[in-house]
């Protein structure tokens, strides 16, 4: 994900408004902090000291949790599709994210741009080949034989299932609340500022939210971190031959780690932004490469094909759970996605938020689900309809690569031009890796420093170390225990950890709906009506929309 550009305050403040002398920089909350980071540290202890143990019991854990609450994984992902889309639709969908004169910072296509390197990373890297096989090879759907074109068509509908509307919709619920309550509201604080209207001022309880915030937020880049670490293995291994082990793979975290910490402290924002742009455009090239040497009139027909399959699917497996079955397929996908969006809501949450103030909550909406949805649909049309074709027509053998991280590679292998795409490939994961540590690190900083803009560098350190050593010893518990992949381990944990954040967002939905209904810019009843204030109105819901949130100058939230 990438940085947005440096941000000022667009309006000027009203001059009955009070604004902190400092707004970016507030102190460390130092129970969050300790807590937070004393836990991890507990938790990366037992799990080194007592591997195989640690283990059974996480397995065990996970098994309880996806055979008792699996549906509420399925009825939440969905619920926050449900809840976005009203959110757009209803009275309330003209309410500005900030003062009701105000408006966005970022041009529309400055925006979209933004979007598209929020919807990159190093899933999409790890999965827009392998995850079309795999569901070509294991259908998700009973009663179809692999490897057959039945297999092929629901193999690009279950991955447009888990990166599309989904994912989006949960990143919108998290960055509409906390857009909605620091730039509307004007409240200070970081996760726990939109549970205001729930927790009427205790301060125990947004504690409670903070810490669940920076867990989810540390193991949901951890997993990102192992997957990278994993397909920079099996670049290697295509290009020089080094082996694919977990040794080999917490050597690449141990290395990037000490990059990422070593930005972290250096605070380079413009490295880390030029890196973040660089990432995007070597993005693009790649799909432009790949759709021009790939099966180019296969990825035209294939588009429009699977998301119209996608879209009439849509309804019927966005409610499968595991009551007739197949619940460890669902557990190793889509209720490893629905968790793993969870706990990756936090950050990019905080970045859609900032660089969407001055938006209605209409085109916040409209803007974040569409468009890394139309994102997500070239993407696997491209990387998955390439290995697709070359496996059902070609002849390619991918799906007899047990090793995800390798499948990409082959890919490759069989184009022109592969031994440079596929260094372009794990330079690009590398770049992804050190921005997306980088920048959670520093939103992790900010969450325990209450919110803060400009955290203690020293703090977000820390909070880099701990993210690295996470990736590491849980790639090597993977490894150790003798899981098909090292990547289980992680998977695992970020399933665990996400369950109680789930309780979290469904509070967060609750609370900003609560928000929405004093807002004085909402019309009383109506739907879809023009709610543009006038008159007496228009003073009241000005004044009711105080902009010391405005002081809370949307800075970078983390330079991914």
């Amino acid at each position: 994900m990438s940085a947005p550009p440096e941000h000022r305050d667009p309006t000027p403040h009203a001059p009955s408004e009070q604004t902190p002398a400092t707004p970016s920089r507030y102190p460390l909350d130092r129970v969050v902090f300790a807590v937070s980071a004393a836990a991890v540290a507990v938790f990366l202890a037992v799990a080194l000291l007592f591997t195989e143990r640690f283990a059974d019991v996480t397995g065990g854990v996970l098994s309880w949790l996806t055979t008792n609450f699996g549906w509420a994984f399925v009825l939440g992902a969905t619920g926050f599709v449900g809840f976005s889309f009203w959110l757009m639709l209803s009275r309330h969908g003209k309410i500005r994210l900030g003062r009701d004169d105000e408006r966005p910072e970022f041009s529309t296509v400055s925006w979209f741009a933004m979007m598209f390197s929020a919807g990159m990373g190093i899933g999409l890297l790890f999965y827009g080949v392998s995850e079309p096989i795999s569901h070509l090879s294991t259908v998700p759907e009973a009663n179809i034989q692999p490897l057959t074109p039945e297999a092929e068509r629901y193999s690009m509908v279950y991955s447009l299932f888990h990166w599309a509307l989904h994912p989006w919709s949960i990143y919108a619920v998290v960055g509409l609340a906390l857009a909605y309550a620091w730039y509307r509201k004007g409240r200070t604080g970081g996760f726990s500022a939109p549970f205001a209207p729930l927790l009427r001022g205790r301060t125990g309880p947004a504690k409670v939210i903070d810490v669940l915030a920076i867990f989810a937020t540390l193991f949901g880049t951890a997993t990102s971190l192992g997957l990278g670490a994993a397909q920079i293995n099996g670049g290697l291994d295509a290009v020089f031959g080094v082996p694919i082990t977990a040794t080999t793979q917490v050597l690449i975290v141990v290395v990037l780690t000490a990059c990422f910490t070593l930005s972290a402290f250096s605070g380079i924002q413009r490295g880390i932004k030029w890196l973040s742009n660089t990432n995007m455009v070597l993005s693009v090239v790649l799909l432009l490469f790949l759709f021009v040497v790939g099966p180019t009139v296969f990825i035209l027909n294939l588009a429009p094909t699977a998301t119209g399959n996608y879209l009439t699917q849509l309804p019927r497996i966005s409610f499968r759970t595991g009551a007739y079955g197949g619940t460890e397929w669902l557990t190793g996908w889509t209720i490893f996605y629905w968790a793993w969006w969870m706990s990756w809501a936090p950050f990019v949450g905080s970045f859609l938020a900032r660089i969407s103030r001055g938006r209605t909550i209409r085109q916040f909406v409209l803007g974040v689900v569409a468009a890394p949805s139309v994102i997500a649909v070239l993407w696997f049309s491209v990387l998955g309809g390439t290995a697709l074709h070359a496996q059902m027509i070609e002849g390619l053998d991918l799906a007899g690569i047990t090793a995800q991280e390798s499948q990409f590679f082959a890919l490759l292998d069989s184009l022109p031009l592969s031994a440079v795409s596929s260094l372009l490939v794990m330079v690009m994961i590398v770049i992804y890796f050190v921005t997306s540590a980088d920048s959670a690190s520093l939103v992790m900083s900010s969450l325990s420093s209450q919110g803060a803009d400009e955290p203690n560098r020293l703090v977000t350190v820390v909070w880099a170390l701990l993210i690295g050593a996470t990736a590491a010893i849980l790639l090597w518990v993977g490894g150790a225990t003798g899981d098909d992949s090292s990547i289980t381990a992680l998977q695992n944990i970020a399933i665990i950890v996400a369950a109680p954040f789930l309780v979290v967002m469904v509070a967060l939905c609750v609370a900003l709906a609560k928000d929405l209904r004093s807002d004085p810019a909402s019309p009383p009843a109506g739907f879809l009506r023009d709610t543009t204030p006038t008159g007496r109105g228009a003073t009241a819901a000005t004044a009711a929309a105080p902009s010391d949130g405005a002081a809370r100058t949307a800075q970078d939230p983390g330079r991914d």
